[in-house]
């Protein structure tokens, strides 16, 4: 699994200069698939379920699976991209979210303490623990902060298939749920709203929004259970 989410990875690397004001996220998403073929892999998403995309792309108040579009980024605008690919017979996924141009000091808090809460999670994938202790430290850095957490969607196993058991909350009681064990790969994936944590899905079927239409910043690894913790499968 390592060749995937290299992949995904070196991908998500080249939006840091590639998202700028102006740009369209279908661009982006053509990109990916152009690195798909240069990989010989498949881009994960595109098909899934009916979805139209080689990535979601999710600005402001998009939580998560939005579409790719023609509509230009916008200055102050943050957009998360999550995109994963198939190689191989095997899965890698991750995310990020990132300023359009200059944005506000509340949207960097926003995708900083994302970033936290993720990092929080992945300190307690050890062996031996229980999984929603990921959760509850996802939990405990976003409320913290004055966030909430998205409770309709969670992280996921990942392998064979792109989603496969078990589901990780991003929220809950430490000490619950299977024991994490040696050898697991969990796509971990804090969804966290600047407002409250109520979401909707747009009539196109996938578009999530949040309800106040307050922003969201997602980010997701892909993380390996070892013997020493987590091995960060999606990092350069």
């Amino acid at each position: 699994m390592r060749v995937p989410c290299r992949m995904v990875a070196e991908y998500l690397a080249e939006l840091c200069e590639l998202v700028r004001p102006g740009i369209t996220t279908w661009e982006l998403s053509e990109r990916a698939e152009q690195r798909c073929r240069e990989w010989k892999a498949i881009p994960a998403f595109k098909g899934y379920g009916g979805f139209p995309c080689a990535i979601c792309a999710s600005p402001d108040e998009v939580v998560v699976h939005g579409f790719a579009t023609q509509k230009p980024l916008e200055e102050g605008e943050i957009v998360s991209i999550d995109f994963g690919v198939l190689y191989d017979g095997f899965y890698g996924d991750a995310a990020v979210t990132l300023p359009v141009g200059q944005v506000s000091s509340a949207k960097r808090r926003l995708m900083a303490v994302t970033q936290e809460a993720l990092a929080a999670g992945i300190a307690r994938v050890l062996p031996g623990g229980r999984l929603t202790d990921v959760s509850a430290a996802v939990q405990q850095v976003a409320e913290a902060a004055g966030y909430s957490v998205v409770r309709e969607f969670v992280g996921h196993g990942i392998g064979r298939a792109l989603h496969e058991e078990p589901q990780i909350p991003n929220y809950g009681r430490p000490g619950q749920g299977p024991v994490l064990k040696e050898g697991m790969v969990l796509a971990i994936e804090p969804m966290i709203n600047m407002g409250k944590p109520q979401v909707e899905i747009l009539k196109d079927g996938w578009t999530a929004v949040t309800r106040d239409r307050k922003p969201s910043a997602h980010f997701e690894h892909t993380v390996l259970v070892t013997k020493d913790g987590a091995e960060i499968l999606t990092q350069l």
